[in-house]
């Protein structure tokens, strides 16, 4: 139940919260790479400049959270898509650090056990944990659609960053616009 009340409070904080910490210099990825931040990073610069944040949520022995990173989140489209439309966080289900976001702190409570879940990873997964499984928020930390678990290639995951970063969802369904959308990437 306690886990369950985390996520609201979780984002009324983050509307009132202040910095956290130095956002990371955009030189360390090329253009060619998707601009990955920390959660609090994230949360701190849509404040200053509004974005929508994409989560990928991992685990270090997720094989489809690898496959993902090493083909889907390389190819020119996505990155080009993820830098424009969103605030990209790579978030591992299993960290071991502590987040906090004004008073509340959310941790692993068992750390030294392996497989525990951090309880960040938990409050954003609604308690439904697979890997990887991507979240969406919009500019004011709501959820855009529900997580979307599972291994996504480039192909799979670009219409959802278009339909949800150029908000085509507040002109048409997902069913009419997938029907007519023609991706640019080519499933390899």
């Amino acid at each position: 139940m306690r886990k369950i009340l985390l996520l609201p409070l979780l984002f009324g904080l983050l509307l009132v919260s202040g910095s956290f910490t130095d956002f990371p210099s955009e030189k360390s990825a090329g253009p060619e790479e998707i601009h990955w931040y920390t959660f609090q990073q994230a949360f701190d610069m849509n404040k200053k400049n509004p974005k929508k944040i994409f989560i990928d949520v991992y685990t270090d022995w997720c094989g489809w959270c690898k496959k993902m990173e090493a083909s889907t989140f390389k190819d020119a489209t996505i990155v080009a898509l993820m830098n424009k439309y969103y605030y990209a966080v790579k978030l591992n289900a299993e960290m071991k650090d502590t987040v906090k976001m004004d008073s509340v702190r959310f941790v692993n409570l068992n750390p030294g056990v392996k497989g525990a879940t951090h309880q960040l990873a938990s409050a954003l997964l609604g308690n439904k944990m697979a890997y990887p499984t991507l979240v969406l928020l919009n500019e004011k930390f709501a959820m855009l659609s529900q997580p979307i678990p599972g291994f996504k290639d480039a192909e799979s995951l670009e219409p959802i960053l278009v339909f949800l970063g150029e908000e085509l969802y507040t002109k048409e369904s997902w069913d009419d616009f997938s029907k007519n959308y023609t991706p640019q990437t080519k499933a390899k």
